[in-house]
């Protein structure tokens, strides 16, 4: 028997609808552990590529107004090293792991995906959103032909489900979501960070070393809701909101617009792994007060009428 907080998204069932976003807390097999204890239904990993990399000089954070901007360079130490932290982590927590995965061709997508399968990741989720990292975020995400063709070329390498992450630095994210769907997609998250930037105006220069990054948090949540309700009555597969969500009010707002689950990622900066408790308990009261029997049943009510 389902619960009323489980549900299914594409292949995999979760307990409940908040999972954790990539790029946070997401390197080490102890950090994943550690948030699915504190009652994640899934954990996507930071994203990783085929080879190690070092990012961006410092600084790569920087405080902005409603949420917070940063330009890490995708750091990470590459997939041969990760994947043992992949087989970790599918040993200690009882719900569904997700790698984020990054790359600078169709084949580098594949080959990464490839190893992540083996390793025991129960699905992917294709990072071709980053708004900092020249010729492997948006410069493929905001391309459909070549979006199309990494996801084909990544579905005919692997049998596990494929998300791919969407970008909202486009002027029409319905056209990508669609994309993403004819690719072979079997779900998408909307979104990734939002380009911004911050100047010091004693310095008179950028503030962060890469001068431009993405904006995450509370800043965000109204463009990401607008992307998950536009996107909703154009594809079939199942959206995962991301953005701006940090408490149970913001997740089922997005389940309203059309989520079947959410990411949270920038909240745990603040509020520490313990935010997923708390929407958790507060998406059941929510059903319970307004007598649905479970979370699917709120799925897109937002556009009633």
């Amino acid at each position: 028997m389902k619960s009323k907080l489980s549900i299914d998204l594409a292949e995999l069932r979760l307990a409940n609808p908040a999972m954790l976003a990539a790029g946070i807390l997401g390197m080490t097999s102890f950090s994943l552990k550690r948030v699915a204890e504190a009652g994640a239904g899934a954990v996507v990993t930071k994203s990783v590529g085929l080879k190690p990399r070092m990012g961006y000089p410092n600084p790569t954070v920087t405080q902005a107004e409603g949420g917070v901007l940063n330009a890490m360079g995708l750091p990470n130490p590459g997939i041969d090293y990760f994947a043992e932290e992949i087989r970790k982590t599918k040993s200690t927590v009882n719900c569904p792991v997700i790698t984020s995965i990054y790359g600078f061709s169709a084949e580098e997508y594949a080959k990464i995906g490839k190893k992540a399968e083996e390793a025991g990741t129960d699905a992917l989720e294709l990072n071709v959103s980053c708004p900092h990292v020249e010729k492997v975020g948006c410069e493929i995400g905001q391309d459909p032909k070549i979006l199309k063709t990494i996801v084909k070329t990544v579905k005919k390498n692997v049998s596990i489900p494929v998300f791919v992450k969407l970008t909202p630095n486009v002027t029409n994210i319905i056209e990508f979501a669609k994309t993403a769907e004819e690719g072979g997609a079997d779900a998408v998250t909307a979104i990734n960070t939002v380009r911004a930037m911050a100047i010091n105006v004693e310095t008179k220069r950028p503030i962060l070393g890469n001068k431009l990054g993405g904006l995450s948090g509370p800043a965000i949540k109204p463009i990401a809701l607008r992307c998950v309700y536009e996107i909703y009555p154009e594809v079939k597969v199942p959206i995962i909101g991301c953005g701006g969500i940090r408490s149970w009010r913001d997740a089922v707002e997005f389940i309203l617009a059309g989520a079947t689950a959410v990411q949270v990622g920038t909240a745990i900066s603040f509020e520490g792994p313990e935010v997923f408790q708390s929407i958790k308990k507060g998406i059941e009261a929510y059903l319970k007060k307004e007598k649905h029997g479970s979370v699917r049943e709120i799925v897109g009510l937002a556009h009633r009428g």
